[in-house]
């Protein structure tokens, strides 16, 4: 639904009509003008929130708008914000004048985006408050609330939530953790405010460890943890109280380690957060992991499989039956490829099935069960189930244990496509891990159809790519991958606002896809090493993991010493 806000009014007086501009320059038609003028007659909203609510887009509008007022249009959501022009304007102001300051120019004046350009009042106290020249450009309201949202952080709003916690009388009477806590107390507050901006940061996990003087927050962004704010350890206890009871944990045991989960909706997305609590010498640590159900499934062809491997994993998950192992470390995206891979099948014809822990993503026409240990419903219990429920694909959220690495292979051998994950280094650490949990060689040879391996490798941020010149130990693990130099076009980030300094961007796959055929199977049976297996599979077209890391070094899509860091196989 469209907000009333979406746009600044359209400028009046003796300047060009909105709508005649809009015709102008083909962005509307002289219909949808008159309609947005008739409604304007029954409401009088500004017209270009009707030329909104009649398909036109903002871009247009605004464009068009600025043009009226001789001003810049500003698209904050692409626009790439300094943060020398962010430190020069306190959110406070920022937020109350709905100001978002964008840049500073070679004359030292600041540009900022507002919905009222025209606004010298804004640009005398702009200028005031940022000791320098401003220039003010157009941008929507709405834009602008999501810059601000975006760019300066709840950092303030929590630290004027610590103040009130910390100035609370009943932070000093008696145990904090078992006082009951009203919605708009400090604490609560302070919870809602980290959950908000770990989401809008992108982070997968929240750390809340306490140290001798303070409290440590960390959000983990992109496989990497960066310190967000440090508390005063008073807080320790009362924010580690308010998780427990929104994931109905025990809150005044803190000596043994629980796991509990929290449904929210945070940003109007629903979120799924797992509660993981450990004693330390300092108090209770808190990790949480945050589970975005709104999220797009990621396609298949999207995963950043190279072209051989995308192939080789469309035969495997095209087998009638077998085993498909997905192995990676923690936090390698694994459960996105088996969810990929579950999307590319036929849900009409077949009866497919899934036991995860926890759901992650729903899928319309598939059945999926949640691990649940209190009612029994493990994934070996689960499986047993499963497999009197008539499924033709089974997925096995993880093999953790010999009975469900038995029941899973059993189900491949009796006419079943099985897909798992499994913690395992590399796709022949994979079949190792199985014959070490005591499965018969020639059940695993039968059994298995394929194994990917799979890593994360950060992106050099697009905004700050720069080349640099390998040295060194980056230049010997290049040639001892490819046999030649890296590219002299080798990309690595210099550090920006939109990648928080860290030069990386988002994260890619890299993957090597094994597809066993009759002379990898032989060595399984005779129970051949890691060296003669990698071996054999490589002379049966197997590209490595380390192959495909290079293969996005050479893209300019990450660092040599990422791929090193990540791509690292004992």
């Amino acid at each position: 639904m469209l907000r009333r806000d979406a746009v600044p009014p359209a400028v009046p007086g003796s300047r060009r009509p909105l709508g005649e501009l809009l015709v102008e320059r083909g962005a509307a038609s002289a219909a949808t003008v008159q309609a947005a003028l008739r409604r304007q007659r029954r409401d009088p909203r500004h017209l270009g929130d009707h030329l909104l609510d009649l398909g036109v887009a903002e871009a247009e509008i605004l464009a068009a708008i600025g043009e009226q007022m001789g001003r810049t249009a500003v698209d904050l959501d692409q626009e790439t914000i300094e943060e020398e022009a962010l430190l020069a304007v306190d959110a406070a102001f920022a937020r109350a004048r709905g100001v978002v300051p964008l840049r500073l120019d070679e004359k030292g004046r600041l540009h900022a985006a507002t919905p009222t350009p025209d606004d010298t009042g804004l640009a005398a106290a702009l200028s005031a408050h940022a000791e320098r020249p401003v220039v003010l450009e157009l941008a929507g309201p709405a834009a602008v609330q999501r810059a601000l949202d975006r760019h300066y952080t709840v950092t303030e709003r929590v630290q004027e939530a610590v103040r009130r916690a910390v100035d609370a009388d009943r932070l000093s009477r008696g145990p904090a953790e078992v006082l009951p806590l009203r919605a708009d107390a400090p604490v609560v507050q302070i919870v809602d405010l980290l959950l908000t901006q770990g989401l809008r940061d992108r982070a997968s996990d929240i750390h809340l460890e306490p140290q001798a003087d303070h409290l440590r927050i960390r959000f983990r962004v992109d496989g990497a943890l960066h310190d967000f704010q440090s508390l005063p350890r008073s807080l320790a206890a009362p924010i580690s109280s308010r998780l427990k009871i929104l994931a109905n944990m025990d809150i005044v045991d803190r000596h043994r380690s629980q796991d509990g989960q929290i449904a929210v909706e945070l940003d109007g997305r629903a979120i799924d957060i797992r509660v993981a609590t450990v004693e330390t010498i300092w108090g209770e640590k808190v990790v949480l992991r945050l589970l975005d159900r709104s999220r797009s499934l990621v396609p298949l062809a999207e995963l950043g499989l190279g072209h051989l491997e995308q192939e080789r994993l469309r035969r495997i998950i095209g087998s009638p039956y077998g085993l498909l192992i997905v192995s990676g470390p923690t936090g390698a995206g694994k459960t996105t490829t088996l969810y990929s891979a579950l999307n590319e099948l036929d849900r009409t014809t077949r009866n497919i099935t899934t036991i995860e822990d926890p759901v992650e993503y729903q899928f319309a026409g598939i059945n999926q069960i949640q691990i649940n240990r209190l009612a029994g419903m493990t994934f070996a219990n689960g499986l047993r189930a499963i497999l009197r429920q008539d499924p033709d694909v089974i997925l096995v959220g993880e093999v953790r244990d010999v009975e469900t690495a038995e029941i899973a292979i059993q189900s491949a051998l009796t006419g079943h496509l099985v897909l798992c994950s499994l913690h395992a280094a590399d796709s022949i650490g994979a079949l190792h891990r199985f014959l070490d949990m005591g499965i018969e060689p020639f059940l695993v040879a039968s059994a298995v159809v394929g194994v990917v391996a799979q890593r994360l490798v950060r992106r050099v941020c697009a905004r700050c790519s720069t080349t640099y010149e390998p040295r060194g130990e980056e230049v010997a693990f290049y040639q001892s991958v490819r046999g030649s130099a890296p590219p002299v076009e080798t990309r690595t980030g210099s550090g920006c606002p939109r990648c928080a300094r860290t030069g990386f961007y988002d994260r890619t796959g890299v993957f090597e896809c094994l597809q066993l055929d009759d002379r990898v199977r032989e060595l399984v049976v005779h129970r051949a090493t890691h060296a003669e297996l990698r071996e054999a599979a490589v002379a049966g077209g197997m590209r490595t993991l380390q192959e495909a890391g290079c293969d996005v070094i050479d893209a300019g899509g990450t660092t040599i010493a990422e791929v090193m860091r990540t791509v690292y196989i004992i």
